[in-house]
């Protein structure tokens, strides 16, 4: 698979709304996954949306999640840019030097859904996430 980039939405509890809404706009295939099935079933954010992806038939790629509780919500500053692939290499290469000079929000390592993940903001104020899609088992 190639990586991709592309735009990566914060909301504070209507991402499931939102993104239904955007999938009203474009079309497409909407999945969405909540905290709750990612581990955190017990959790004040087991029904919001973890991590949403709509695919679009004019080839489109939105993500989108709410931010759990603890973590702030600033509108405005709510957009990151997301690059995600199976190339580790190139991904880990893109990550440190996007992080060089900046400040890393989550570490790129491995998360409970298997994939390695990151966040930083660069030296540019830019915000990044950063998907390594775990090797099949």
């Amino acid at each position: 698979m190639a990586s991709r980039l592309n735009p990566y939405i914060a909301f504070d509890g209507a991402a499931r709304e939102a993104m239904e809404f955007y999938q009203g706009v474009f079309g497409g295939d909407l999945v969405l996954n909540t905290f709750g099935e990612f581990g955190a079933p017990d959790s004040p954010d087991a029904d919001k949306i973890m991590h949403s992806q709509l695919e679009t038939p004019s080839g489109y790629t939105l993500m989108a999640s709410d931010v759990p509780e603890g973590m702030e919500f600033t509108p405005g500053t709510n957009v990151s840019v997301s690059l995600s692939g199976d190339d580790s290499d190139e991904l880990h290469a893109y990550w440190d030097k996007l992080a060089d000079g900046g400040t890393i929000g989550v570490p790129l390592e491995k998360q409970m859904w298997g994939d390695e993940f990151g966040m930083c903001v660069d030296r540019f104020g830019t915000a990044w996430m950063v998907n390594i899609t775990a090797p099949p088992s």
